[in-house]
């Protein structure tokens, strides 16, 4: 039965929401604040825009909420690498919002030295040597997928390709049964889409939710991992228990590894496909060439990257982009921005999988941060984006794309094709 406090709670939280997406707006609408027309959905439609918009205005545009954001590539890259900044304050405050993460988000959200012991720990199980061992799963994986949507003749690139890809690599790493993959992908959907805030109320329940039955699941998950240890990476992540993490490390740190091995990846499969049908001169060379294929993956993570912004915090008084930043004010990192900023890339909205450049794109992240899984997104974008070519030469859109209705993460929802 719904309490009185219940209510209260309920009514108090849809009051902040509601007055949040309120003061955004206005913030945009009268008073130019580019940052927020990025949440509306003029901003979520075309990003690229706007962030031509705050470049104009310079390397470094106030905010509404009185930090900076910036579109430079040079800034972005300086801020990422230095140990000036971080994601949380010294004191071990909260991490900075991203622009509001609802969970923790394990080592992502750690400053050192607390980062690179948790780090250390997922390490292994993305080096060069285990992605060798990954590209089997992979190729069988996006075999099979590929099989049931020919079947098909019409279908969803993102639900029966880009989504259940990622999930199926990184549930059988981490050693979930298959009987537990339909549910971890659902929770772990449930989590990415809050990951640039809660939007609604319904929305906010269905994290809750999720969050209580992943507590379940993966409370089980390291009971019998514990009594029975496997050769797969929750099994290695319990054995450090008490010694490298703390007991309540082991949820948040699992919970990362789900989400981000799934959000990064069916997004970059999703934005790939979307830019190359958007450029059949592209798709066509790419066709006629597969060696392309990781100079593509590259240029999609440039053009049209699946996370767009990072954060962080200035540990000390400095001067960033001709502008004093104090202690403990945020700079938003426009990685989208930067990665079309026309002072490192030579006609930067332009799409080209040919492309050559000495600048490496910042969609990783750099520094620390840098996305300790990047080998494993660029090798399943990889194979999926072969194997379409190959295998469905005249793929094409059938319907509308339907966008994630986020500022944070970049990718269609929907991509109704046909073979």
């Amino acid at each position: 039965m719904t309490t009185v406090a219940q209510l209260r709670t309920a009514a108090s939280f849809a009051g902040g929401l509601y007055r949040e997406r309120w003061d955004r707006w206005y913030a945009a609408r009268f008073r130019g604040d580019q940052l927020a027309r990025l949440s509306l959905r003029e901003g979520r439609r075309d990003p690229y825009a706007v962030y031509e918009a705050m470049r104009a205005i310079g390397p470094m545009v106030p905010t509404r909420l009185g930090n900076w954001a910036t579109t430079s590539y040079a800034i972005c890259n300086q801020v990422l690498r230095s140990r000036q900044f971080g994601v949380r304050e010294e004191t071990g405050a909260s991490p900075v919002r991203s622009p509001q993460e609802e969970f923790d988000l394990s080592f992502l959200s750690l400053n050192e030295p607390d980062h690179a012991r948790l780090r250390r720990v997922a390490a292994p199980a993305f080096s060069p040597k285990m992605m060798a061992g990954y590209a089997v799963t992979i190729d069988e994986t996006v075999g099979e997928l590929l099989d049931a949507a020919e079947a098909k003749g019409t279908f969803d690139l993102v639900a029966d390709l880009a989504a259940p890809l990622p999930i199926a690599v990184i549930t059988r790493m981490m050693g979930i049964d298959g009987g537990d993959i339909p549910a971890f992908q659902r929770y772990g959907a449930a989590l990415g889409s809050a990951l640039d805030g809660v939007t609604s109320l319904p929305q906010a329940r269905r994290v809750m939710e999720a969050n209580h039955e992943l507590d379940i699941l993966f409370a089980r998950l390291f009971e019998e991992r514990e009594r029975d240890p496997r050769d797969d990476l929750v099994s290695v992540i319990v054995a450090e228990k008490g010694d490298t993490i703390r007991p309540e490390e082991l949820r948040p740190m699992c919970s990362l590894l789900l989400i981000a091995g799934f959000e990064t990846t069916v997004n970059l499969i999703g934005n790939a496909a979307r830019a190359l049908l958007a450029h059949p001169e592209q798709w066509e060379m790419l066709r006629a060439d597969p060696s392309l294929a990781g100079g593509a993956i590259e240029e999609v993570l440039r053009w049209d990257p699946p996370v767009q912004e990072t954060a962080r915090l200035s540990f000390r008084a400095t001067e960033i982009g001709g502008v004093p930043v104090h202690v403990n004010q945020a700079v938003v990192l426009l990685l989208a921005g930067a990665n079309r900023d026309p002072e490192v890339f030579v006609d930067p909205a332009r799409f080209d999988i040919t492309r050559t450049s000495g600048s490496e794109h910042l969609s990783f992240s750099s520094g620390i941060h840098y996305c300790l899984g990047a080998p494993l997104a660029r090798l399943e974008a990889k194979v999926a984006l072969t194997a379409l070519t190959q295998r469905m030469p005249r793929l094409h859109q059938t319907g509308r794309v339907v966008m994630r209705p986020s500022r944070l993460i970049r990718g269609p929802l929907h991509m109704p094709v046909a073979a």
